[in-house]
C-alpha cells in the first residue's frame, strides 16, 4: 500500500493538522489512562523537530453535534503538555477565527489543541463546508488516528482530500502491521 509519511513532507514552517485519537478514559475530569496520548507523541515531536506547528484535531465521546463541556478536550491539554514536554495551547473550537488566531500566535515549538470535532454536527456527516473550514487552518494533513481512519468524517476523509496528506508515526506502524499480516 502506497502512502506518504512524515518523512515525505516538508514540515518546516508549516501548519500541520494532525488527526489524533485521544479519546481517553476519564473519571471526574481526570485522565485514568494516558496510553493513547503517549502513542501520538512520536508524531508530534517529529513535526516539532522538523519546524512545523502541530494542530491537533480529535473527538471525545459522542456529543452528537452539540457542544457538551463534559466532552471537552480542554482537560487533556495539561496531560498532552506533560507527555510532549512542549507547550499546548487549547482553543475552544476547531474552525473559524479563534483557532486561526491561536495558530498564528503560537510560538515556535508549541502545539495547538482544538476543541472536540464532534461538537459540529457536520463532523460525522463528512460535511464539505466543515472539512474546508478545518483545512483552512493547515498546510498539511497528517492522520495519526488509526481507530478513526475508517470513518468518512470531515476531520478524516474530508480534510485529507483538501490538503497534502500523510500518515503519522502511529498510523504508519499500524499500516505496516497490516501489510505484514
Amino acid at each position: 500500500m502506497a502512502y506518504n509519511n512524515l518523512d515525505d513532507m516538508d514540515l518546516s514552517g508549516k501548519r500541520v493538522l494532525v488527526r489524533v485519537d485521544i479519546n481517553v478514559p476519564m473519571n471526574e475530569g481526570h485522565v485514568t489512562d494516558a496510553t493513547r496520548i503517549e502513542k501520538i507523541a512520536p508524531t508530534i515531536t517529529d513535526i516539532l523537530a522538523a519546524g512545523g506547528t502541530p494542530i491537533l484535531l480529535a473527538h471525545f465521546g459522542r456529543p452528537k453535534g452539540v457542544r457538551n463541556l463534559e466532552m471537552s478536550l480542554e482537560p487533556l491539554a495539561p496531560i498532552i503538555e506533560d507527555t510532549l514536554g512542549a507547550p499546548v495551547i487549547f482553543v475552544a473550537d476547531c474552525i473559524g477565527a479563534a483557532p486561526a488566531a491561536a495558530i498564528e500566535a503560537a510560538p515556535q515549538g508549541s502545539v495547538v489543541l482544538c476543541e472536540n470535532t464532534r461538537f459540529h454536527a457536520g463532523e460525522e456527516k463528512n460535511n464539505s463546508e466543515l472539512a474546508q473550514a478545518m483545512a483552512a487552518l493547515g498546510d498539511i494533513y497528517c492522520n495519526d488516528a488509526f481507530s478513526a481512519a475508517h470513518r468518512a468524517h470531515a476531520s478524516t476523509e474530508g480534510v485529507a482530500r483538501l490538503l497534502p496528506s500523510c500518515a503519522g508515526r502511529l498510523m504508519e506502524a499500524e499500516l505496516k502491521a497490516l501489510d505484514a499480516a
